[in-house]
């Protein structure tokens, strides 16, 4: 049975639609600042056509803004069950997609990861990221992750694997990443604590073998092993050729890490890596963005410049400061106290996404909600990571600051699918 307006609209999560709009505002404010010029006319409206105006990121961030306002009214009122009985197709869909991009698109910074429709610029690998949730949320929903044999987890890993190495193959190294943030929601469904102990015991022991000469790491390897077996005679008789097992993989990737960092990251990826490890490495080259990024946001001080007086945003010190590095803005303009005010603006999102997500009675809709908190934190993370020199440069936008179509587009299909099922939900509760 149909349902009436405005018992829809009392169902909505009003509170996470209302934080949505904020971020969005601030982020145009940011965008604005990102690309205002000292010398633009007081009224930048005034005798400039609509082509004219095509040439001001901020007019560009308007116009997405409004269709990505059009685009939540088709979201919401979309039937949940729709998003699960078409889960695979759009999955399939954006699949053909992907490998359209890599054939037809022209390379853009050594990427091929755009298709041109005029003058309007679209990212597939941006949309990729709803439609996995959405596939492995219908997946899931369909098997039980703590119980499930090992053709469901063959399948649950290609799924989420595919979109990324077709990203990869296009060269757009940063959105590939993100996909390994899915590994989040599966662990709330109940996959093992092990693995993810293994992935992040993997990671350290990569970043130490960049770090830390190799002969010395292995002598603290065999010294550990050789305390844990000599301290039990038990594991020393049952768990031996296991132990030397796991001793010898982790020998391999400490002598391995070389090979893979001069042999198969590319030129522009090791650079980042040695800037991130070493910031004086590269000052005027790599090194650039994340120097003045940082320059940028301590010269902000507590308060800030002010609005429309940064003195680095005006005069171009960083690159892809209205996208990638946006948040430099944010910091040199409103200072400590509202960079501070940005982050924890994220955090009750993230929140009241996972408040959202664990009200669900449906695995497909909670996973769904884990997925979208997973993808939002990493973005969050990564992005304002790499801007205080924290993370690698790997080129990926803040939510609903950075400028772009794609992106926000992106984060709203992401956000409101959940916000639709949420609703949705309720409803049914009522009737």
């Amino acid at each position: 049975m149909p349902t009436s307006p405005a018992r829809y609209s009392r169902s909505l999560d009003w509170v996470t639609v209302l934080i949505y709009l904020l971020m969005v505002g601030l982020g145009w404010l940011s965008v604005y600042a990102a690309s205002y010029s000292p010398d633009a006319p007081a009224d930048p409206l005034r005798n400039l056509s609509f082509s004219e105006l095509m040439a001001f990121n901020w007019f560009k961030q308007i116009l997405w803004i409004g269709t990505a306002l059009a685009l939540i009214v088709v979201l919401v009122v979309i039937d949940y069950k729709a998003y699960d009985t078409f889960a695979f197709v759009l999955y399939g869909g954006m699949i053909v997609l992907l490998l359209v991009t890599m054939v037809v698109a022209r390379p853009i910074a050594g990427s091929r990861s755009w298709l041109e429709l005029g003058p309007v610029r679209l990212q597939p690998a941006e949309f990729a990221k709803f439609t996995t949730a959405l596939v492995v949320s219908r997946f899931m929903a369909s098997i039980n992750l703590r119980q499930q044999n090992f053709r469901d987890q063959l399948v649950l890993a290609g799924l989420t694997l595919l979109p990324p190495l077709l990203i990869l193959a296009s060269n757009e190294t940063g959105q590939a990443l993100v996909f390994g943030a899915f590994l989040l929601a599966y662990f709330r469904e109940g996959m093992s604590p092990l693995i993810l102990l293994i992935l992040a015991a993997a990671g350290i022991i990569l970043i130490l073998a960049l770090l830390v000469p190799k002969l010395w790491l292995v002598g603290v390897f065999t010294l550990i092993l050789g305390l844990v077996l000599g301290l039990n005679r038990k594991a020393l008789r049952h768990h031996l050729p296991l132990s030397l097992s796991v001793w010898a993989v982790v020998i391999g990737m400490v002598f391995g890490v070389d090979f893979f960092f001069n042999n198969v990251l590319q030129a522009h990826q090791r650079k980042r890596i040695e800037v991130l490890i070493n910031p004086s490495a590269d000052p005027l080259g790599v090194g650039w963005n994340v120097t003045q990024s940082k320059i940028a946001i301590g010269s902000g001080g507590l308060l800030g410049k002010g609005f429309l007086q940064g003195t680095q945003t005006k005069f171009d010190f960083v690159p892809e400061q209205s996208t990638d590095f946006i948040f430099c803005t944010v910091g040199e303009e409103w200072g400590w106290l509202g960079s501070t005010a940005v982050i924890i603006l994220f955090m009750v999102l993230l929140w009241r996404i996972l408040y959202v997500a664990e009200r669900q009675k449906s695995v497909f809709g909670r996973t769904y909600g884990y997925c979208v908190a997973s993808i939002f934190f990493f973005h969050f993370a990564i992005n304002v990571g790499m801007t205080i020199g924290l993370a690698p440069v790997v080129g990926i936008p803040l939510p609903f600051f950075s400028y772009g179509g794609s992106s926000l587009w992106s984060f709203t299909t992401l956000l409101f699918i959940l916000l639709g099922i949420d609703a949705y939900r309720k409803q049914d509760l009522e009737r």
